[in-house]
């Protein structure tokens, strides 16, 4: 905790959301509830997809995707800040610092693919209908779904791969809740630059890509509804993709401003609610975001309460 100015530093102390001590217990109290329910929605979202049979379609299987990365991307986090709020001299070494980055960066680069993935898949469904069986095919998702995951987990090794090559000595002080990359770049003896580079093109890349591939679907599937005859089928079509674009608005929204935005983490308590959003916010909303309106969801959960 102290800072070292020229010993190399191997262990970090994360100061997290706050320093005042009464607000330690409520906000360990609230986190701790946000977390089950997180965990909840989302584990609950992909038992009911595997229970029920009529949920067997490809859409379901890229919810459940989404689910399960959404409580992949909460428990990489929440759990060390529960433990940090209540205990601030807690040391976490560079070795725990880069596996929670990458495991986080793995969480939100695969949920950047699935979101795109699941933006073709209401572009088949609503403007080709006669063909959604044949193109949305099980081998087609199955693919679709594994290729997210792989481009997912391959993304931060690069980076964790480059922050490797950095030596920690001005501050074993990292101002987050938890090991994002950006504060430690701050406290590095090393020119971060290329790094930070690196960061942002990937960041930029993925980001300009995938959102790009869901900005064509759904321009495509905005048409494909004004020229439905049937309101039942125009509502039932918005209600669908306006669950999906409030989710990829909150995502998309706040990783931009956090990783590709000038001046990306230059301010620190912005940087740190942008994070608490995306890590903490998100995967607690899209489980109920793709489930309140969705009957079929609602129903299959009945059933279940009926048993």
């Amino acid at each position: 905790m102290m800072e070292a100015n020229k010993t190399l530093v191997t262990e970090f102390v994360l100061t997290g959301l706050t320093d005042l001590p009464e607000l330690q217990v409520p906000l360990f109290l609230v986190f701790l509830i946000i977390y089950l329910t997180t965990m909840a929605g989302n584990l609950g979202l992909i038992f009911l997809i595997w229970k029920d049979p009529h949920l067997h379609t490809p859409m379901y299987s890229f919810l459940g995707s989404l689910a399960f990365v959404d409580a992949c991307s909460s428990s990489s986090v929440i759990p060390k800040m529960l433990v940090n709020t209540l205990d601030k001299s807690q040391m976490f070494s560079l070795f725990e610092c880069m596996a929670q980055y990458y495991f986080f960066g793995s969480s939100a680069t695969t949920e950047c693919f699935l979101l795109v993935v699941m933006a073709y898949d209401r572009y088949v469904a609503i403007c080709n209908p006669l063909l959604y069986t044949v193109v949305m095919s099980h081998r087609l998702c199955t693919w679709l779904i594994s290729a997210s995951y792989a481009i997912g987990f391959l993304q931060p090794i690069i980076h964790v791969g480059l922050l490797s090559r950095l030596t920690f000595c001005r501050s074993n002080i990292i101002h987050h809740f938890y090991c994002e990359i950006l504060p430690l770049f701050t406290i590095s003896c090393n020119d971060p630059s290329i790094n930070a580079l690196v960061l942002f093109i990937f960041a930029a890349f993925i980001q300009a890509f995938t959102f790009m591939g869901i900005i064509v679907s759904y321009t495509c599937v905005l048409f494909a509804i004004l020229r439905k005859k049937s309101a039942k089928g125009r509502s039932k079509a918005f209600s669908t993709c306006s669950a999906h674009l409030l989710s990829v608005s909150l995502f998309y929204g706040t990783l931009f401003f956090m990783y590709v935005r000038p001046g990306s983490g230059q301010d620190q308590y912005q940087d740190k609610m942008y994070s608490l959003f995306y890590t903490i916010i998100i995967p607690l909303l899209n489980p109920f975001i793709y489930s309140l309106r969705n009957k079929e969801v609602l129903g299959a959960l009945r059933k279940i309460i009926k048993k």
